[in-house]
């Protein structure tokens, strides 16, 4: 599968002033080159020119933005030393000949204005250089502190104007972050910008951490399962607040705890008398039902976006296997045909994909399948990785790969499995999930109102 890139023929004229979490500005503890693979067929990113932003941290702003297209595999960011015209202001276009005899096929340039109550504007415009066109204009408003936040929204809006797909940029990761040796991990709960900055560890390490998931429709909310001496909990956590609740006392181990999509529902399993099965629970009354007793181990549940289905992995054919059933408990029936073990399935928000993990022959994949079980595709395979999560556009899948030596990092992979990078942040972590966009995407980016708009 292959996304077209097409420079679009209108465009957007916006203004907006959103409220927003203040973000923190200090970098992973290690900024190294990002690795990158692409290992089948030729992908040929746009080239886009981003020249430097104007005014307090515009600098900083347009190198995010960059980093961000750039990580997509849909854009190719030209170097700034190439560029001729220099100067451009948000009161002029461009001079389209000058940035088309450098080959750029789209250029985007802004500003960063301040405001009397102390917040800035940040305002921006791109432009078809070769039709001699805008393609958006826009402005956000917001604190000075929050400029990394302000370059991964302007990222979002180029990226959907580009692609026709929403963005991914201003989200953020929860994952178990882990330390020390293997006879002494220390594993604790993490959260960390997408791009891998403002980390914040959420447990201190007492704890052994498993699972972590975000609710698609409360963000802040996030549920867990945390192992201690004498005891396994599933916990719900407040990223606002920081209010911890556990979902109480069962009998016997739990084990991957899912939201279904309107929040309203966790389906995990329980190990109890030498059998797994998935049970969910309504958090509105805490009633729970059981919805798989066949023996063998049943685990690993996600939800259709609709919440209608769940999909799982069970062995109870002999060999891990997913097998789909209603939200209900009927009518389960086994997708995965391949040879191998399938485990840890995960929906995609799209509704159309089921992405996990694979293992044959030695070697781990992640892959994904149509919701009914056909069309599988291995997207990535290395000597071990797990635990497959969709960025929230449906486009990217993070996973955890670890090397023979026992190193375990975060790692992304596109539908197209042509682009496999290393996940921005540094350390050492494993079992990720995306977050929801942090704020809804415009809902009209006004297209075809301005002047200078490109043709329909």
């Amino acid at each position: 599968m292959r996304l077209t890139l097409l420079l679009a023929s209108v465009a957007a004229v916006a203004m907006t002033a959103p409220m927003m979490v203040q973000a923190q500005t200090t970098p992973p503890a290690q900024q190294g080159p990002v690795e990158v693979e692409i290992d089948q067929g030729v992908l040929r990113p746009l080239q886009i020119a981003i020249v430097p932003f104007a005014g307090q941290n515009g600098s900083d702003i347009s190198s995010v933005v960059s980093a961000n297209l750039r990580r997509s595999g849909f854009f190719e960011p030209l170097n700034p030393a190439s560029f001729i015209e220099t100067g451009l202001t948000l009161a002029n276009a461009p001079n389209f000949p000058q940035w088309t005899q450098i080959g750029a096929q789209a250029v985007l340039y802004g500003s960063v204005t301040p405001r009397a109550d102390g917040r800035n504007d940040v305002g921006f415009r791109l432009y078809d250089p070769y039709r001699q066109c805008q393609l958006v204009s826009y402005q956000f408003t917001a604190t000075p502190e929050q400029w990394r936040r302000i370059a991964h929204k302007i990222s979002d809006v180029i990226y959907q104007r580009m692609t026709g797909e929403a963005g991914f940029f201003d989200t953020r990761v929860i994952f178990v972050s882990e330390s020390g040796s293997q006879l002494n991990r220390l594993s604790r709960l993490a959260i960390v910008d997408q791009d891998g900055y403002n980390p914040v560890y959420l447990t201190q390490g007492d704890e052994v951490i498993m699972s972590p998931r975000f609710s698609a429709s409360q963000p802040d909310e996030i549920t867990y399962v945390a192992l201690g001496k004498d005891y396994s909990r599933i916990y719900l956590y407040n990223l606002t607040t920081g209010r911890r609740e556990s979902l109480g006392e069962f009998d016997g181990q739990v084990l991957a705890p899912r939201f279904s999509n309107d929040g309203n529902k966790v389906a995990f399993s329980i190990i109890r008398g030498g059998n797994t099965d998935i049970y969910v629970m309504d958090l509105r009354t805490r009633q729970l039902s059981r919805l798989t007793s066949d023996p063998g181990i049943d685990t690993s549940p996600s939800f259709s976006p609709d919440g209608s289905q769940i999909v799982f992995n069970s062995d109870r054919s002999g060999s891990p296997r997913l097998y789909v059933m209603r939200a209900d408990g009927s009518g389960q029936r086994a997708i995965s045909r391949g040879g191998g073990s399938y485990t840890a399935p995960a929906w995609s928000p799209r509704g159309d994909l089921i992405a996990f993990t694979k293992s044959q022959g030695g070697r781990f994949s992640i892959g994904v399948m149509n919701a009914s079980g056909g069309g599988e595709r291995l997207l990535s395979s290395s000597y071990f990785e797990e635990g497959p999560n969709w960025a929230p556009n449906g486009r990217y899948i993070m996973f955890a790969r670890q090397t023979r030596g026992g190193d375990t990092r975060l790692w992304t992979v596109d539908l197209s499995g042509r682009v496999v990078a290393q996940a921005g942040y540094d350390g050492r972590g494993s079992d990720p999930a995306w977050s929801a966009l942090l704020d809804a995407p415009p809902s009209n980016l006004g297209f075809g109102q301005g002047p200078d708009s490109c043709p329909a």
